[in-house]
């Protein structure tokens, strides 16, 4: 039988050191020590702890927005779902609008939060918001990106064909992907 009791005592935090910098992310040394009395030394990445969001902007019953932009971690163009990091002071609900009004010209009337979930939580600390947005109106605002960014319509109902896109791969945008679909056939 499988244990879910959630009780554990966390970890005690005896040393934190950061061995590494960038412009984006952190790199800290942890050592701690567990209930057991096992020690041991960690590495986990710290994000910048603003959190993120991604929104699945529906443009009627049964189509939605997509974007494709440049990765620079696979170096290519990949297919996802407009997303960025919540700006010191913006609520989630905030940041979706303006993310959705930079990356695809369209601002909600409605956003629907759908479900928090973390990357990796083994090794970083990143929160990202997931929503449903309708009733979409026009409205651009200048973005961050270097370069115009495609956007592409999709249907709901034409999910394996997008899942088997070989651009279509970021993980995050396939759980956005099953919770719309989930979201939709539940109402």
């Amino acid at each position: 039988m499988r244990n879910t009791d959630n009780t554990k005592s966390l970890p005690q935090i005896h040393s934190r050191k950061v061995v590494a910098k960038s412009g984006l992310f952190k790199i800290e040394q942890v050592g701690l020590e567990f209930s057991n009395g096992e020690t041991r030394i960690f590495e986990r990445m710290a994000g910048s702890g603003r959190g993120a969001v991604m929104i699945v902007p529906f443009v009627n019953e049964h189509e939605f927005l997509l974007v494709r932009e440049y990765a620079a971690g696979t170096h290519s163009y990949e297919l996802g779902f407009p997303k960025g990091l919540i700006d010191p002071g913006e609520s989630p609900e905030i940041a979706a609008n303006r993310e959705l009004k930079e990356e695809v010209g369209f601002g909600a009337k409605i956003l629907h939060p759908l479900q928090s979930i973390n990357m990796a939580p083994g090794f970083f600390n990143a929160k990202m918001n997931i929503f449903i947005a309708e009733n979409l109106y026009p409205e651009a605002l200048p973005g961050d990106e270097p370069e115009p960014l495609e956007v592409v319509t999709w249907s709901i109902r034409e999910i394996d064909a997008l899942l088997a896109k070989e651009d279509f791969v970021e993980a995050r945008c396939i759980a956005a992907l099953l919770l719309a679909e989930k979201w939709k056939g539940a109402r």
